[in-house]
């Protein structure tokens, strides 16, 4: 997606990531230095593990998989790559020394060394160039380079390869002779580079071609996996624990599961709950839970399940950020949260199969709330048996974690006794700390990637062959600047208009993010129900900025206080998005403003704690279709996820109102009314909405790009006729 900023609520873009022959060489020339069609794969630039990867102690599960068989003397194999190749078995192997080097190979004489080596092959491009370009790339800083020959060969499978020959001089006058072969298969090109004295690759010569004849490119495997029985994703790791507990903000929906869910069309369709019916006051729900629902260890889901899980959910020790924005309408859940009752008043167990839920009143959206994971149940026992259950968690999701090496990988298996069928593909992978996702994309590492910002002109051409990949859409996410008005000087409405006013979206857009997205005149995102593409909204004026400014009780820019911008992010970095906005602010009103980086993996917990400034880097994707859910749930005065503590009684009255409106059209009136009394009193800034773009892989069947993210695994399989 291509939102720039933080996302500070629910659904929120969470949570980086990875010599020569004695006498001979003076240089290992490049030794798999690929050039820009296969640099180093991982670990990704800028990514590194974090922390908690040093905690050996905890506890991991450590399912054992197939592994690649172990290379043999005379024989390489690497099956997380699908390449073979065979060598004389009197040869010396060695492992690469970096990322993407496969194997050193040396001949007893050390006259000859072999580098197997892999990158990617551009798409779009041939064999032919992308193996020049690796050959020029492995030439840089040898002279009187001598070509003695290019062709195309076939290999012993039948798989096309190109061979470049030449002679070269190193920098002290010997000369080498140099072969290099490579093959493509997928996205991925694989190379095997020859180098040596010319006597001893002319006395090697027959060696040197049935080895290359038997370089042998398959469908790779991944952790003996076959590919057509996984599904690969690029995934991170968090050093706080909140991350993966669904009480608070730990939205797995491999794992974990609610009595209700978003199916592909937004609709909300049964989950644990078979079924509900409603009472004629609107307040009153009765769940009917599936009698073959079950925890991954075989254990009956009962409404006992549901009662502990929300009241863990709400209760004060939890800290949940979010149970009262999505569990808040439940009649005792204040008052469970607020530390004065054991109990939630509106939960009551029929029997084991039927829950009585009670609403303090008639809400339309309230079903849709359950969609999200903090409403998803959790096994007692498994919570319970210490601070590090998360990661042997016991879920009653379409998929099991059997298996989590630190920094390297989250291998989840389908659940075979789910209670709505077992999905399709096998596994799901999450390779952790990869690297860069379109780069996994190209070399077919992972099945399907966001696109970032940098990349999107690219693969929005249709001259690019990624582009036959490409789903793109709108998403429901806008992005802000939330004022905390508890701070001076922005307790001062004027002095909050004039830094609204004081921005130029479209140009923050073009800037900033390359032209991506949506400038956002108010809060509601173009696909949310309530939007209303005629609203004005927040314009950019800086004449009108300086005058508000003039008019609030500071009068000009000097008279201000220091103002702090708290944003995500480490040391002293500050990325374009933040300076164009300090840059406009300087240049428009003469406010200098200081940035305070917060640590990623806890930023929203310390936005939540009121450690910040009084700027604050925000913003919110839907997590169900109403307006609502952005209105209602950031700008009501009680709301959970007001973190710049706005109030307004005018508001908050209609807000209420609207709440409990049943009839559609006059709900959408109440909610437009309310977004122009925010935008009115600049509760914050409102900077663009996003747009989704999705590379998926056409192997992958069932893929549906839509604007509020749903679990889409289970819905997916994968076509082994297309999984080249």
């Amino acid at each position: 997606m291509s939102m720039l900023l933080p996302i500070a609520g629910p659904r929120r873009a969470a949570r980086a990531q990875r010599a020569a022959a004695a006498g001979l060489l003076a240089v290992l020339i490049g030794l798999a230095g690929c050039g820009a069609a296969a640099g180093p794969l991982r670990p990704g630039p800028g990514l590194a593990a974090p922390p908690f990867l040093a905690r050996a102690a905890q506890a991991l599960p450590t399912a054992t998989v197939p592994g690649t068989p172990p290379s043999r003397p005379g024989h390489y194999e690497n099956g997380d790559l699908g390449v073979a190749f065979d060598y004389p078995a009197t040869w010396t192997a060695a492992a690469g020394k970096q990322a993407n080097a496969l194997t050193i190979l040396r001949e007893p004489e050390r006259e000859i060394v072999v580098v197997a080596f892999y990158g990617s092959l551009p798409a779009g491009s041939s064999l032919q160039d992308t193996a020049q370009k690796i050959r020029d790339a492995n030439t840089t800083g040898l002279s009187n380079i001598v070509s003695r020959s290019e062709k195309a060969i076939q290999l012993a499978d039948g798989r096309a390869a190109w061979v470049s020959e030449l002679d070269a001089d190193q920098s002290d006058g010997t000369t080498l002779r140099i072969i290099l072969t490579s093959a493509a298969r997928g996205g991925r090109i694989v190379s095997l580079l020859v180098y040596g004295l010319p006597i001893g690759v002319e006395r090697q010569r027959r060696a040197l071609e049935d080895m290359t004849a038997s370089l042998h490119l398959s469908a790779p495997q991944l952790y003996g996996i076959s590919r057509d029985q996984a599904l690969v994703e690029v995934g991170g790791e968090s050093n706080n624990p909140r991350d993966y507990d669904p009480a608070t903000g730990g939205h797995n929906a491999l794992i974990f599961s609610g009595l209700v869910t978003f199916n592909q069309q937004l609709e909300v369709v049964p989950d644990l709950a078979e079924s509900w019916e409603i009472s004629p006051d609107g307040t009153v729900y009765t769940f009917h839970l599936r009698k073959n629902a079950r925890f991954h260890n075989g254990r009956a889901v009962t409404t006992a399940d549901v009662i502990y899980s929300w009241e863990r959910a709400a209760a004060p020790a939890t800290n949940s950020d979010d149970v009262l924005t999505y569990l808040g309408d439940i009649v005792g859940i204040q008052a469970r949260h607020d530390g004065k009752a054991d109990h939630i008043a509106g939960l009551h167990a029929v029997d084991d199969q039927t829950l009585q839920v009670t609403i303090d009143a008639p809400k339309p959206y309230f079903l849709m709330k359950l969609t999200y994971g903090v409403s998803s149940i959790v096994d007692r026992a498994n919570v319970e048996s210490g601070p590090a259950w998360y990661r042997t968690p016991n879920g009653t999701g379409p998929y099991k974690l059997i298996r989590w090496d630190a920094g390297k990988l989250q291998l989840y298996e389908r659940n075979p006794d789910f209670y709505l069928g077992p999905p399709a593909i096998r596994y799901v992978i999450q390779q952790l700390y990869a690297g860069v996702g379109i780069r996994l994309y190209e070399t077919g590492d992972i099945d399907f990637t966001g696109v970032s910002r940098y990349d999107v002109a690219r693969v929005r051409d249709p001259q690019e062959p990624l582009h036959q990949d490409l789903r793109e859409g709108v998403s429901m996410c806008t992005s802000k600047i939330t004022f905390d008005v508890r701070q001076a000087p922005f307790d001062d409405p004027k002095v909050r208009q004039a830094f609204a006013l004081a921005v130029d979206k479209q140009r923050y857009l073009d800037i900033a993010l390359q032209g991506v997205g949506l400038p956002a005149h108010g809060l509601y995102p173009p696909a949310l129900p309530g939007y209303n593409p005629g609203f004005k909204g927040q314009t950019f004026d800086p004449v009108l900025a300086r005058q508000r400014l003039a008019e609030s009780r500071y009068h000009d820019a000097a008279h201000l206080p220091p103002i702090v911008f708290t944003t995500s992010g480490y040391g002293s970095d500050v990325g374009p998005t933040v300076s164009a906005l300090i840059a406009m602010w300087q240049a428009n009103l003469g406010v200098a403003v200081t940035v305070e980086n917060l640590e990623p993996d806890h930023y929203i917990d310390e936005l939540h704690a009121g450690r910040h400034g009084q700027l604050l880097s925000d913003g919110w994707c839907a997590d169900y279709p109403d307006p609502e859910n952005f209105a209602d749930a950031l700008f009501h005065s009680g709301a959970q996820q007001n973190l710049g503590h706005y109030a307004n009684p005018a508001l908050d009255t209609l807000l209420e109102k609207a709440r409990v409106e049943r009839d559609v059209a006059q709900r959408m009136a109440l909610y437009q009314q309310a977004e122009g009394l925010i935008v009115d009193d600049a509760a914050a800034i409102f900077l663009s909405h996003g747009l989704s773009f999705v590379l998926v892989k056409p192997y992958v069947q069932g893929y549906v790009l839509t604007p509020i993210g749903v679990p889409l695994e289970r819905y997916l399989s994968i076509d082994p006729a297309q999984l080249k």
